[in-house]
């Protein structure tokens, strides 16, 4: 099937998770299936796992890959763990996350992830559950407002989410052309000529629809703990929210003692248990950013594990 999507710093994101051509490895965001099909090239006795919950996701991945040591998991990767023991894996040499939405998932405007397209709000990356709909109709006001401040970072969360209790009062919220709609008649003027006012909003509601950032918290923990030694971890992200979990967990990972300044000698016994690969994030460079627009806010961030 036609799975359209651009894989963001490909080579420096599989160079930065891959060791052994017979390694286990792990992609958690298969997508199209770039990342994977660069990281399984390179594999000769190793195996490669690739998670995913999109369906769409996984069967294009599964026509990319075919004939390479891929085994596909269309599962939420925040299960990792539960998974790597149903299949019988103790660790895994590297990982790679390519975070957010895809670009399929964007383009596809049936599937109500894109203020660009009128479709039905949806907005659930694996299609079961809660939907956009359900949450722009049914959350109070206070839910609205603060998952539209935490998640999108909105200043404008508060009249926003006034907005949409205002217009459900009438009838239900059914489009994501009415949710535009509403959002842009919900703040200044002079805010909706600056940018689009609909992105931060649209970031919000499918984070808490995917519950992503939970997922996440959990597939970086969990990941780390089943790389082996000298294993290394590859994430990209693209908005403030992934980058500052992804960051702040790297440091927790790479911190040693924790024993207050004052104490004369350590009592906690801490070590560190990875080191940057990284020291700073890697950006797309200017010649892939004239290829792939959508690029332009990506991170990548890597971390090898050097102790258990």
């Amino acid at each position: 099937m036609d799975f359209s999507h651009i894989s963001v710093l490909l080579k420096e994101t599989v160079d930065g998770a891959y060791s052994d051509p017979k390694g286990v490895y792990a992609d958690l965001t298969t997508g199209g299936g770039g990342h994977s099909l660069e990281l399984a090239k390179r594999l000769s006795g190793g195996r490669l796992i690739c998670f995913d919950r999109d369906g769409e996701a996984i069967e294009a991945a599964g026509e990319r890959l075919s004939g390479y040591p891929v085994t596909f998991v269309q599962r939420n990767f925040k299960e990792l763990s539960e998974v790597l023991d149903e299949l019988g894996i103790k660790e895994l040499d590297g990982i790679i996350a390519d975070l957010g939405v895809s670009s399929h998932q964007l383009d596809d405007a049936e599937r109500g992830f894109s203020f660009h397209n009128d479709a039905p709000l949806d907005m659930r990356m694996g299609g079961g559950g809660l939907s956009a709909r359900d949450v722009v109709n049914d959350y109070t006001f206070e839910e609205l407002r603060r998952i539209l401040y935490e998640f999108g970072e909105e200043k404008f969360a508060p009249k926003i989410a006034q907005g949409i209790v205002d217009a459900r009062a009438v009838s239900p919220i059914e489009r994501t052309g009415e949710l535009a709609e509403i959002i842009k008649n919900s703040v200044p003027a002079a805010y909706r000529r600056e940018k689009n006012p609909c992105r931060k909003s649209f970031q919000a509601i499918r984070i808490e629809v995917n519950g992503e950032l939970e997922a996440l918290e959990k597939a970086l923990t969990d990941g780390f703990d089943r790389l082996k030694i000298g294993g290394k971890m590859s994430v990209i992200t693209f908005h403030s929210l992934e980058d500052r979990i992804v960051k702040n967990r790297f440091k927790e990972f790479c911190t040693g003692c924790i024993c207050p300044p004052e104490f004369p000698v350590c009592v906690c016994g801490r070590q560190p248990r990875g080191q940057l690969v990284t020291k700073k994030p890697v950006a797309p460079s200017s010649e892939e950013f004239a290829e792939n627009p959508r690029s332009r806010s990506a991170k990548l961030r890597v971390i090898e594990k050097i102790r258990a």
